[in-house]
């Protein structure tokens, strides 16, 4: 049977998957060029990326998130590999594969001559979509450009643009949409109301993929975070497994009286003098308590007069996972190699 487009009525009529994005052992290898070696982009990538969930794709430039994206949206051929979005196979039906996701890209490819009611109802068009089914108008109110709906693409400002980018992105209503760093040159206030409208659509339903270089935005947003490396899913877990694995906290401590060097208490304990009356503790929740901390500053005849601790976080863990001499060194981004 032919691979016909599959409109949003079609794809509510597919059997709701466990997975909406499920790749096994996916490689690419791009071929060599001129003078340069083929080049290994992805190196037997499997993830499971569970329906609902709101997903954090982390990797530094060069790591292969821009192919991985490019090959669910039918853009690069991959080397290898099994790959379904929504429980479809996208060898087998690429059509109706690229009908259930929306993919937000990281570049601006928007028609200055169009207005954003032109450009939905044009990308609809293309989808499929029969006009008596078009949300265009809703689409751009979710956004906050229905005031700018019959104005030039090319007169918004970059975060309308970027707004309106996630908008024809949703135009055939897919359950599964990729945002490519959707939040690069946008300001404070835009990038939050960007973070809301993705929010919402999370809560209706939608499994939402983010890239992003902001790692405090991917530990705020996202429940389930995966981190690539080389080509390689160097970690893959709930957003409080993930970090757990650090085991690592830093107690900060205000003292009464300055001090002219470590008490010998706290010689036991990772300790340094940050102040005359800052003590910094270092210490895995693990294998000690706070409790035994608090004892030894109160055993050296200290008396605390503010405290703080400060948790471990995604950068952190992030740094772990990828530094490394070859991650160090500048490497080719992820588009030299689409």
């Amino acid at each position: 049977m032919p691979d016909t487009l599959a409109t949003p009525g079609r794809l509510a009529a597919v059997a709701l998957p466990d997975a909406a994005i499920e790749v096994r052992d996916l490689r690419k290898t791009y071929a060599a060029t001129g003078k340069a070696p083929p080049k290994e982009a992805l190196k037997g990538i499997s993830l499971s990326i569970p329906r609902g969930s709101l997903y954090g794709l982390l990797g530094p430039n060069g790591a292969g998130k821009s192919t991985f994206i490019n090959i669910l949206a039918g853009l690069v051929n991959k080397t290898a590999g099994i790959a379904r979005i929504w429980g479809i196979d996208i060898d087998q039906q690429p059509r109706s594969a690229r009908a259930a996701i929306g993919i937000v890209p990281q570049e601006l490819n928007l028609d200055p001559f169009f207005t954003p009611r032109e450009l939905l109802d044009l990308q609809a068009g293309l989808y499929g979509v029969p006009k008596a089914e078009r949300q265009t108008d809703r689409l751009l109110e979710a956004v906050g450009l229905k005031d700018k709906a019959n104005a030039y693409a090319r007169t918004l400002s970059g975060g309308m643009r970027r707004r309106l980018m996630v908008a024809k992105a949703m135009v055939h209503a897919p359950p599964v949409l990729v945002l490519d760093e959707p939040t690069a040159g946008v300001d404070v206030e835009l990038r939050q109301m960007l973070w809301a409208h993705v929010r919402e659509l999370n809560r209706a339903g939608t499994t939402v993929v983010l890239t992003t270089h902001y790692l405090e935005e991917a530990q705020e947003l996202c429940d389930t975070i995966a981190i690539v490396n080389h080509g390689q899913v160097v970690a893959c877990d709930a957003k409080t497994a993930l970090l757990r694995r650090l085991d690592r906290k830093e107690l900060r401590i205000t003292l009464d009286r300055d001090l002219d060097g470590l008490p010998a208490t706290l010689t036991a304990f990772e300790a340094e003098l940050a102040g005359p009356r800052q003590l910094v503790v270092r210490y895995q929740p693990s294998r000690t308590r706070i409790g035994d901390v608090l004892g030894a500053v109160g055993e050296a005849g200290l008396v605390i007069q503010d405290l703080s601790t400060v948790e471990s976080d995604l950068e952190d863990l992030f740094l772990q996972l990828t530094r490394s001499p070859q991650a160090a060194a500048p490497g080719p981004r992820d588009d030299e190699y689409r």
